[in-house]
């Protein structure tokens, strides 16, 4: 029988010191280290969190926020989970790994201008429902790609974006650990048994979660995930719809 990694490692993360990346972090450590060798991936799964599942869109705006005046623009985000996959290859203590991911698009626009396109890849692991975190593209309006990193190329390693399993308090992780391309998103679980009321419905059995990174010291972003559904708020921008396939 299979466990999610959280099991084992949340315990681990209280007794030991951290990985690589957390051990100039004495007060506050992310595990960075994940049985990925041990998984069977799959680029759909069953984890009610975040659940890959071919052609579910996701649309936010932060409509409320910019109607009282709390944000300078109207923003508008789109979340596709595509019916594309892509095989991924890396290497992984001497042993290659092949992942065939999922790729779910997000498409972010203020005024109705073009703001931010991004391509992130997922797959989950069978059996833990762990989803981890293997690839990201972007493109931004200046035609820049901030942020972009794939594992396997300058050291970047697989995240985990959203685990499997019950939902533990206190848990701390890496959702990428692409430090040589500036991405080092890691997730905390702050909040759990919300019931959120939003434009696109009310919602039970859901949780906060909220992510910063080493490389900025100021920044936080909050998100909200119900089950069932997946992620209904991300800061400002609360879900006004979901289209099921």
């Amino acid at each position: 029988m299979k466990f999610s990694w959280m099991f084992v490692l949340l315990f681990v993360a209280l007794l030991l010191p951290g990985g690589v990346l957390a051990k100039n972090n004495k007060k506050v450590q992310f595990t960075d280290t994940f049985p990925i060798a041990e998984c069977q991936f799959s680029p759909t799964g069953s984890n009610p969190y975040f659940r890959l599942q071919e052609n579910k869109v996701l649309k936010f705006d932060n409509w409320q926020c910019f109607a009282e005046g709390g944000c300078d623009a109207f923003e508008e985000l789109t979340i596709t989970v595509t019916s594309e996959t892509k095989l991924i290859e890396f290497e992984l203590d001497g042993e290659m790994i092949v992942v065939n991911a999922r790729v779910v698009r997000e498409d972010e626009s203020a005024d109705g201008l073009f703001v931010e396109e991004s391509q992130n890849f997922y797959a989950e692991c069978i059996g833990t429902q762990d989803v981890y975190y293997f690839r990201e593209d972007v493109v931004v309006a200046d035609g820049s790609h901030p942020g972009q990193w794939v594992v396997g190329e300058n050291g970047a390693l697989p995240g985990i974006i959203f685990p499997g399993g019950a939902f533990v308090l206190g848990a701390r992780y890496f959702q990428e650990i692409a430090e040589q391309d500036g991405a080092l998103d890691r997730a905390e679980h702050v909040e759990m048994g919300l019931e959120l009321n939003l434009s696109a419905g009310t919602f039970p059995n859901c949780v906060k979660i909220n992510e910063t990174t080493p490389l900025e010291k100021r920044g936080l972003s909050e998100k909200w995930y119900c089950r069932d559904v997946g992620l209904v708020g991300d800061g400002d921008l609360k879900l006004i719809e979901v289209v099921q396939p």
